[in-house]
């Protein structure tokens, strides 16, 4: 179909249950299968809409190369993605939903470390009393690049983190970490505390489209973003 229009949606959780209300609202009413792994779904009267459910770091993929039209999706998501791929992706509307903060911690018995500028004192320390850089565990290695470098912080290793980044510094493979969180309880329970300076990126959901077919988009996009 010409006019087809593929919108790709997170595919579990919170952030699936949002957007669907999300759609809703708009009166658009999401159609899914009733078998459990049915990534596909519709809009109600609406044949030229087509349904994605997808991981939300895939929805930003997806929209940069064009197989996707319109999604929603992280905005941490989006600022940690290659520059040449934001290029091609519109932020149309902020959602109020899928709050959180990208930011760093450190464990909290480390008393005299409460600004970033502390931080670049502990790299320093390390470098000259054990010859090694500080590991800041992350999965988000783009955004805590920048945000490091630009507050002056200079001798550290990033440590990829595959898991749950907090117990990396309680495991011995990272010194500290960046991390997303919607209210901190998890990085408080496990004994880490966010720098006062320590705020990388204010992210939500928000719902996005492909740059090269704004065009055929425009009379859905206005819809969407009243």
């Amino acid at each position: 179909m010409k006019n087809l229009i593929s919108i790709g949606l997170p595919s579990k959780g919170r952030l699936k249950d949002k957007s669907i209300a999300f759609f809703k609202d708009k009166k658009l009413k999401i159609l899914q299968s009733k078998k459990e792994r049915n990534y596909f779904g519709a809009i109600e009267n609406k044949p030229n809409i087509k349904i994605i459910f997808l991981h939300a770091k895939e929805i930003i993929q997806r929209l940069s190369d064009g197989t996707l039209d319109i999604g929603v999706s992280g905005l941490d998501l989006l600022k940690e993605s290659e520059k040449n791929l934001q290029d091609k992706i519109n932020v149309q509307k902020k959602l109020d939903f899928g709050n959180a903060n990208l930011v760093v911690a450190v464990p909290e018995d480390w008393i005299d470390v409460q600004t970033i500028a502390d931080l670049e004192e502990v790299s320093f320390d390390l470098k000259s009393k054990r010859n090694s850089r500080l590991r800041v565990a992350t999965k988000y290695p783009n955004l805590t690049n920048d945000f490091l470098i630009s507050r002056g912080v200079t001798q550290y290793k990033l440590i990829s983190s595959l898991g749950a980044t907090e117990t990396y510094p309680f495991i011995g493979s990272s010194e500290i970490i960046t991390d997303i969180t919607s209210t901190g309880k998890t990085l408080a329970d496990n004994n880490l505390r966010v720098l006062k300076d320590g705020l990388i990126l204010n992210s939500t959901a928000c719902l996005f489209y492909a740059k090269k077919k704004t065009a055929k988009l425009q009379p859905l996009l206005n819809f969407l973003g009243k």
